[in-house]
């Protein structure tokens, strides 16, 4: 038996098969688990809805997390499907390619609030509902990155929206840990090439830094990504909450610095 056997979770933020989501969703599935989908819009569910039906899924929902209506309905949905569940992996991000590319100092209000929005508040807002349905004891995971503790070049207003995403992650561990036992945790992951990380500026050298300053001397798969997020999520973890868990070939503890 797998250690996710009979347990129902989301996936959410899955967009190509290059997604870190994609190797969260490969492991759970191959640990058992019973997993759900959002998309965004119709271009999007023509590539998710077909990896999503390959790990069996039956519950493959729109839902925009900039639209409060639209998530009371996703989650009505998988409560109407479920009834309960017992875990919700958030690996959603945005913002516009300017606000990465520019200077931090010449980021608008406007871009400023839609990274927030949808990088860190989106997690909140998904906690929130998912809380309501999920089983005492449960597991919620974000997915994070070393830019919200360093300067990474490139990074710019992710890195901050980031920081607000392990902030978030800390108090909400605190707030559903004490009332629900509910495990909140965050990985951080090195560099992988997704539609994510186009966005950012010179991504193939950070990833070559980032190979040369690791402890393994490599950077890492979304596969092994995937692993460690399907053991927080799994009953193995259930001693761990609040944490950042680096899945990064110990990069960032080594000499190396991205930025450099």
């Amino acid at each position: 038996m797998g250690i996710l056997e009979g347990k129902k979770g989301l996936i959410l933020g899955l967009a190509n098969n290059k997604s870190i989501a994609w190797g969260v969703a490969q492991s759970c599935h191959r640990e058992g688990a019973e997993l759900g989908f959002n998309f965004l819009g119709e271009q999007l569910e023509k590539r998710v809805r077909p990896l999503a039906e390959k790990v069996n899924s039956t519950l493959i929902e729109s839902m925009d997390v900039g639209d409060d209506a639209e998530m009371d309905a996703f989650f009505a949905k998988v409560e109407a499907k479920w009834g309960k569940m017992d875990f919700m992996i958030h690996s959603i991000a945005f913002a516009n390619k300017d606000a990465l590319r520019n200077p931090f100092s010449q980021c608008t209000r406007e871009d400023f609030q839609l990274a927030m929005d949808i990088s860190a508040y989106s997690f909140v807002a998904c906690a929130q509902r998912a809380a309501k349905i999920m089983n005492d004891g449960g597991s919620m995971v974000t997915m994070t990155y070393l830019g919200a503790e360093r300067v990474i070049p490139g990074y710019g207003m992710m890195g901050v929206a980031k920081a607000a995403l392990e902030a978030s992650t800390r108090y909400l561990a605190d707030d559903l840990g004490k009332s629900r036992g509910i495990r909140v945790n965050a990985v951080s992951s090195g560099p992988i090439r997704t539609l994510a990380a186009s966005a950012v500026g010179d991504f193939r050298e950070l990833m070559a830094k980032s190979a040369r300053g690791s402890m393994l001397g490599r950077n890492v798969s979304q596969d092994e990504v995937g692993n460690t997020t399907a053991y927080l999520a799994s009953d193995l973890a259930s001693g761990v909450s609040c944490e950042v868990h680096y899945v990064d070939a110990g990069f960032h503890v080594g000499a190396g610095d991205p930025g450099e």
